[in-house]
């Protein structure tokens, strides 16, 4: 008698967007719009996880009054949104964090390094508009900090600014995850990006912006480097 797979094998009558939700829910994790549940998703699954999403967004399609039978140009668009939010916008929320080669602070760093401008697009997870920005990252290494390549802050940001967000807790999340990988002294972000949910929609404002900061380690406690950071930063 062949020994069964202690793994129980997934139930393919249940849509996979509920097995996936109750594996979250199992363990006690949250899968807020920002979250990221890379961990939660089997080898498979986001392709079952598209054609879902396609099915539904066809059903929004309906219930706008769209005829998507007949309209040329919305035949396909159900996909190309499903597509779009799983592979692209959202992307950040269904993969894994992307490999980051560190390497020792051989040389004993501890000057002030600034990346930047990074280009990053997000959504805005009240109305699932774009946010589109560019940020800089302020870096104060010590002897024993691990230090990642250049091209690794765009990537890093990418990966946390695909989901959707609010700036303010996007810039956050970006701040722990450089901080946990390199464990600076001292760590600055600044962001400032179109909000496109003030541009398209609402008051129709399209000249403002949002700008927000988040200064870790000595950054705070050192106000001559947080003005030698923010002077460094192009001018308007």
């Amino acid at each position: 008698m062949s020994q069964q797979s202690s793994k129980q094998q997934p139930d393919y009558r249940v849509p996979v967007s509920t097995r996936i939700r109750e594996r979250l829910k199992g363990a006690q994790r949250r899968f807020h719009a920002n979250d990221n549940i890379a961990d939660f998703i089997e080898p498979g699954e986001l392709d079952e996880l598209l054609d879902e999403v396609e099915g539904k967004m066809r059903e929004v399609l309906q219930s706008l009054v769209i005829d998507t039978d007949s309209d040329h140009n919305t035949q396909d668009t159900a996909r190309r949104v499903a597509k779009m939010y799983l592979n692209e916008v959202f992307r950040g929320r269904y993969v894994a964090q992307p490999a980051v080669t560190e390497f020792p602070n051989a040389e004993r760093l501890n000057e002030l390094m600034i990346v930047g401008p990074i280009t990053v697009r997000s959504a805005c997870s009240h109305h699932l508009c774009p946010i589109i920005g560019r940020l800089w990252i302020g870096v104060m290494p010590n002897e024993h900090s691990n230090l990642i390549g250049l091209s690794k802050y765009a990537r890093i940001a990418e990966w946390v600014m695909n989901r959707p967000q609010i700036q303010e807790e996007a810039v956050i999340q970006l701040a722990n995850t450089l901080q946990e990988k390199m464990s600076p002294d001292g760590l600055a972000i600044v962001m400032e990006a179109d909000h496109f949910c003030m541009h398209w929609r609402g008051v129709k404002d399209s000249n403002s912006q949002m700008v927000n900061s988040v200064m870790r380690g000595v950054f705070l406690t050192n106000p001559d480097l947080r003005r030698e950071f923010l002077s460094l930063l192009p001018k308007k």
